[in-house]
């Protein structure tokens, strides 16, 4: 099988393509050149997609023997993810890069363009798994067949065994037909494992830091990153009562949950600590409020995503609102919106902290990613 192999220059995707030559596949290694102006050096491990990953990536290339190519889909990536990121905060939302690259860049541009290349499959070093069932039209998970594009059978995406590490939650957006050409061949790995890996077989990228946090802003400072881009737009933090506690210079560098940075001038009278509780981009208002009234119990999302079959009503199921939150119990409700595209309800068996629209909610049944919305608004009953 013809596989492309997208190296990033870390470890986990040099270990993946490595694996993959090994399984008997004809791979490709391409590094996505996603920074219209990258940088020399690696700033920090925040950052990626530099020269110096690029070289990287290659090394591993040469030494496993396989061709290597740099594909330049910096232009899509800035439409389709950086300025998605800043019209989504000057929305007022939090949404997870993270997601919209994986949608949009590495299984849409990148998969689309290796299959009009002539290739059957893209493998990553993302940490995730996909199974093949058996019967298709079951409705249990069955037994896992491996991952082979063309079996007959349906294809689902699970949780990594290193539960540490896995990704399946930026996966949630990828539909069936998109899993029909993915390998993650790190599923079923620790990282501890992978980087043992990566040492015998000579990849100078065994010890390589991971890359982490919003790879487009190396040095972590969102909120001065948005305001280059916004504009300073000064405004006022309100607490509970509508009393003003405090000023900003932008109510879209806030995010709902968010203690650190309020820079509040006074405490709450009883003493107790303060978090954003809305952001309301409209009124350039941020409203700030005690821990107890923050928490949700329905989400209702938009720019749905099956992993499969849809549920056809309401389904218990787990939902996730963070790449690395905790699995909460929950009911499902699928729907149809105003203008006929899916819709879809999450209530929650218990209220949460610190959920934002924009986010993205993934729903799981056991290990098994069932689909995915972006969260439009929430509601605390």
């Amino acid at each position: 099988m013809r596989v492309v192999a997208a190296m990033s220059g870390g470890v986990d995707s040099a270990v993946a393509a490595a694996r993959m030559v090994e399984a008997g596949h004809e791979v490709v290694g391409v590094h996505l050149a996603l920074s219209q102006q990258a940088s020399v050096l690696r700033e920090s491990a925040r950052g990626c997609c530099t020269l110096e990953d690029s070289a990287d990536a290659r090394r591993v290339a040469d030494r496993l023997g396989i061709p290597f190519y740099v594909w330049d889909l910096a232009e899509r990536f800035r439409v389709e993810v950086v300025e998605d990121f800043v019209a989504e905060y000057a929305r007022g939302h939090t949404p997870n890069p993270c997601l919209r690259c994986n949608e949009r860049i590495k299984f849409h541009a990148l998969l689309d363009k290796a299959v009009a290349l002539g290739f059957d499959a893209v493998a990553t070093g993302h940490y995730a798994r996909i199974v093949t069932v058996a019967d298709p039209g079951g409705d249990t998970l069955g037994e896992p067949l491996g991952q082979t594009v063309g079996d007959p059978g349906r294809r689902e995406l699970h949780r990594a065994v290193d539960t540490a590490k896995d990704q399946s939650y930026v996966l949630g957006v990828l539909d069936e037909q998109q899993l029909a050409r993915a390998f993650f061949p790190l599923g079923d790995s620790t990282k501890a494992q992978v980087r043992q890996e990566a040492a015998e077989r000579g990849f100078a990228v065994a010890k390589k830091p991971d890359s982490h946090d919003i790879c487009f802003i190396a040095d972590g400072d969102t909120r001065g990153w948005l305001t280059r881009r916004l504009g300073a737009q000064p405004g006022v933090i309100l607490d509970e009562q509508g009393e003003v506690v405090g000023e900003h210079d932008g109510a879209y560098a806030f995010t709902v949950g968010q203690r650190k940075g309020l820079r509040l001038p006074r405490p709450a009278p009883d003493g107790q600590p303060r978090y954003v509780r809305e952001v309301d981009v409209e009124r350039n208002v941020v409203l700030v409020a005690p821990a107890e009234l923050l928490g949700v119990r329905r989400l209702d999302g938009e720019h749905v995503r099956w992993c499969g079959d849809a549920p056809t009503g309401p389904t218990r199921l787990g939902a996730q609102v963070r790449a690395h939150g905790a699995e909460l119990p929950a009911t499902a409700y699928p729907g149809v919106g105003p203008d006929g595209s899916p819709a879809l309800e999450v209530v929650l068996d218990q209220p949460l902290r610190g959920v934002a629209p924009g986010q993205s909610v993934v729903l799981y049944a056991g290990t098994r990613v069932v689909g995915s919305a972006t969260i439009r608004a929430t509601h605390p009953r």
